[in-house]
């Protein structure tokens, strides 16, 4: 079968592989429906993530059709839709009862599909842990609907839960990429009042259009506003951008004593400047998604309480990834996320 994989740094693109098959009791077998591209896609092409086997089939965000299945497989059967997390976690090790599965201590756990064994950016893949790896979508939930549960909705849900959020909370999540849309989204569900700072005016201009639901400002407007909360800064900040100054804007916007959650991957080290946060009492959250919470998620898609496939502007067939990697790394065209139908 024709996979898109990543073949040496600085480069990826076609290449023939054999259809996988089931390996072990507890694999699956997907048939791929709807895929994308994630900015983590264009990491490992730049040679930026050093676990990244070359050769490996790229991508780990997509839905699909359970094909084939091990023995062991309890949850899922050939025929379901599924959604595939970006993570396969073997749920029994010290981290994966604690909830931490990004960090599953099985071989293929954690993040693998599409970094250490091959991905979705092809008509079929394995998924090891199949019955903790995919999830269900439940009777009227497309797959445009469903497509970002086992990533960026993932981390989303993720970052607003470990963020400690209560309701009325003022939550100031920075940067209105995708990811930053699904962290805003779900602090929203939360019940927290929301302000989402995008620096971008096009793109402001297309959330505000499709998530009337969120406050968009820009960083000026938010300075305004966090300085106008009532304890002199936000209750927790979610720094989701990523880009030069913003982790220091993410402290600095919070009030003594909130949360900070970082999200974002970083292509430098931060600074953690403590003297000069000195007796603001932050407490900082890091780290990969936990991305455990997809059944909850797709259940908050299902009763009309989630919905992020406005976040598709573009979508390409299987055969024109290498368009639409290139629009995708350009951010051309209004470009937020890109579906490939199989």
């Amino acid at each position: 079968m024709l996979t898109y994989s990543y073949l040496s740094p600085g480069k990826a693109g076609f290449c023939e592989k054999e259809k996988p098959e089931i390996i072990q009791s507890g694999d699956a077998v997907v048939r791929v429906t709807l895929s994308s591209i994630c900015t983590s896609d264009l990491h490992i092409i730049h040679g930026s993530v050093p676990r990244a086997i070359a050769g490996v089939t790229l991508g780990h965000e997509a839905v699909g059709v359970v094909e084939q299945i091990g023995g062991g497989v309890k949850g899922v059967a050939v025929g379901d839709r599924v959604a595939v997390n970006v993570e396969t976690f073997c749920g029994e090790c010290f981290f994966c009862r604690h909830g931490w599965v990004n960090n599953c201590t099985d071989k293929d756990g954690g993040w693998a599909l599409g970094c250490r064994i091959d991905g979705m950016q092809a008509p079929f893949v394995r998924v090891p842990h199949a019955d903790t790896g995919l999830t269900k979508i439940p009777a009227g939930v497309t797959d445009r609907q469903a497509l970002f549960v086992g990533d960026i909705l993932a981390t989303g849900y993720w970052a607003a839960d470990i963020s400690e959020i209560g309701s009325g909370d003022n939550v100031l999540v920075l940067g209105g990429g995708p990811t930053g849309v699904c962290c805003a989204l779900c602090a929203d569900i939360m019940g927290a009042n929301v302000v989402l700072c995008e620096k971008n005016r096009g793109r402001g201009e297309f959330l505000r259009k499709n998530f009337p639901s969120l406050k968009v400002v820009s960083p000026e407007e938010a300075e305004k506003i966090c300085a106008a909360f009532p304890h002199g800064g936000a209750d927790r900040v979610i720094e989701a951008a990523g880009g030069e100054d913003t982790f220091q804007t993410a402290w600095k916007l919070a009030r003594p004593n909130a949360i900070v959650t970082v999200v974002a991957m970083y292509d430098k080290p931060q600074t953690l400047p403590l003297p000069d946060m000195y007796g603001k009492n932050l407490t900082f959250k890091t780290g990969g998604v936990d991305g455990n919470k997809c059944g909850e998620i797709l259940s908050l898609i299902a009763q009309g309480k989630l919905d992020t496939a406005p976040l598709i502007t573009h979508t390409f067939s299987f055969d024109e990834l290498d368009k639409a990697y290139k629009l995708f790394s350009s951010r051309a065209d209004g470009v937020m996320k890109v579906a490939v139908e199989y």
